[in-house]
């Protein structure tokens, strides 16, 4: 499975938790670490962490289980790795805080494009 269809794995995991303001980032010439970032909200601790296992769950059924979760065990911000994809659902509170799609978004010093989903 290449990165692009686990993108879309991942975004349709997340579509049927009702994910918060989807974006995906094409960080691959930001990023030595992943191809592809993306950044959901869930409203609550609840939502965010059924958001996260959504798309652990999705990848491992289609042969590609996540490398890593981290922050579950708040769920304010948990990071679901699939290698070429990372996935980042946050409380909104948090995401704002954080702002980390300015970091990887069309204004961070590398040049490369962005998609939005959502």
């Amino acid at each position: 499975m290449n990165s692009k269809q686990l993108c879309e794995l991942a975004i349709d995991a997340l579509e049927d938790v009702k994910g918060i303001n989807i974006k995906v980032f094409d960080v691959v010439n930001k990023s030595s670490v992943t191809d592809i970032m993306i950044f959901v909200s869930g409203n609550t601790s609840r939502q965010v962490k059924a958001l996260a296992n959504s798309v652990a769950l999705k990848a491992k059924e289609a042969g590609m289980p996540a490398l890593g979760i981290e922050g579950d065990d708040t769920s304010e911000w948990v990071l679901v790795d699939l290698g070429d994809v990372v996935v980042h659902v946050m409380q909104p509170s948090i995401r704002e805080f954080y702002n980390l799609e300015k970091l990887w978004g069309e204004d961070s010093p590398a040049d490369s494009s962005l998609t939005e989903a959502n």
